[in-house]
């Protein structure tokens, strides 16, 4: 994870989380940090995403790409690529 710049260097930045303090760094870590987790549907929205993208339930970055590039709120997750 990554903030984007332009976003890091305003006077309105704010962390995402406690956890991950606004620095120019990359975040890295084999699981998923917990506020990204807490992004990704439940219940029945996760089923639908399941079903109609395919993506084992267990692939939580997979899920993260999917389901949470317009998520409600400030945080928008897009992929390095």
């Amino acid at each position: 994870f990554t903030y984007d710049d332009s976003y890091r260097e305003s006077k309105e930045a704010m962390p995402v989380s406690l956890t991950l303090p606004l620095k120019e760094k990359k975040y890295e870590s084999d699981m998923l940090f917990p506020f990204f987790d807490g992004l990704i549907p439940e219940g029945w929205l996760l089923d639908i995403a399941e079903v109609n993208w395919k993506i084992d339930r267990r692939d939580r970055m997979a899920l993260l790409l999917a389901c949470c590039e317009d998520c409600i709120g400030a945080v928008k997750v897009v992929s390095e690529k």
